[in-house]
């Protein structure tokens, strides 16, 4: 096993971020119920990070890359982090996912039969995409030799994914749990939301290796994806309720903890 190849690291950390889903998700064993103003809280904090992650570890590598090969910096940020967007958009409309707390007439996506739980756990496993690739493509970055990139920053960036993971694998498998589930099976769907980031991981590190030039695209997508995932599903979620300010008290948290994380580590 060679550690130092970005596919073994990125299979690694991609690893961490599911265990840290698992780990979230385990809290089915000691709780039944989760109160509404800490999953806000926990919604909020997620936020944060992502919001955070997309500009100190994607968009920023991704102008600063693009103006030292030679483009205009603003325009592969601009394209890769809209295409971003325009992607989770059609992967929104298409997935059939149902939010925490939403009825099943709010279900999105194309209609199904689906059991509820599988909804449930599908629109965790949305927010997980991007993630997976934002962690491949950092490592991915590092290994074609960019100056912007290094090791440490690909590790603060997974560190971020992998915390505002757990509160995500509490938030689906102790609703599933209320939803009349056994612990185990609560359990075994929450971690498997966040089986999706190893695939989506390599699948990220894979490409920036084999086509170097769309890196500073890539990044952006990752970032855009991440931000479409915050502004459409994480935030609305978090603001669902009457906590909506415990949402932005997470939010900031998330987001100061993301960017201590990647300026101190990066």
């Amino acid at each position: 096993m060679d550690i130092e190849s970005p596919i073994m690291q990125t299979f690694l950390a991609t690893l961490f971020t599911w265990g840290l889903t698992a780990l979230g998700a385990a809290m089915v064993f000691f709780f039944k119920e989760i109160n509404k103003k800490v999953l806000d809280a926990m919604l909020g904090f997620a936020a944060g990070v992502m919001i955070a992650a997309s500009f100190w570890s994607l968009l920023s590598p991704a102008i600063e890359l693009s103006e030292a090969m030679g483009l205009i910096p603003w325009l592969p940020a601009v394209i890769g982090f809209l295409f971003g967007g325009v992607f989770l958009f059609g992967v929104d409309h298409l997935l059939p996912h149902l939010h925490i707390g939403a009825d099943m007439s709010e279900a999105e996506g194309l209609h199904t039969t689906w059991q509820r739980s599988i909804l449930l756990v599908l629109a965790i496993t949305l927010h997980n995409i991007p993630e997976g690739l934002a962690v491949g493509v950092g490592f991915g970055a590092v290994a074609a030799g960019i100056p912007s990139a290094n090791l440490s920053g690909a590790i603060a960036l997974a560190i971020g994914i992998g915390l505002q993971n757990f509160p995500e694998g509490a938030a689906v498998s102790i609703p599933l749990r209320r939803e009349g589930l056994s612990r185990g099976k609560s359990f075994v769907y929450g971690q498997a939301s966040g089986l999706v980031e190893p695939i989506a991981g390599l699948l990220g590190a894979a490409l920036v290796l084999a086509m170097r030039p769309i890196l500073p695209y890539a990044l952006a997508f990752a970032a855009g994806a991440m931000i479409y995932v915050v502004a459409e599903e994480v935030l609305p979620e978090a603001s669902r309720g009457s906590n909506g300010h415990l949402a932005t008290i997470g939010t900031m948290v998330g987001f100061a903890l993301m960017m201590l994380l990647d300026v101190a580590l990066g």
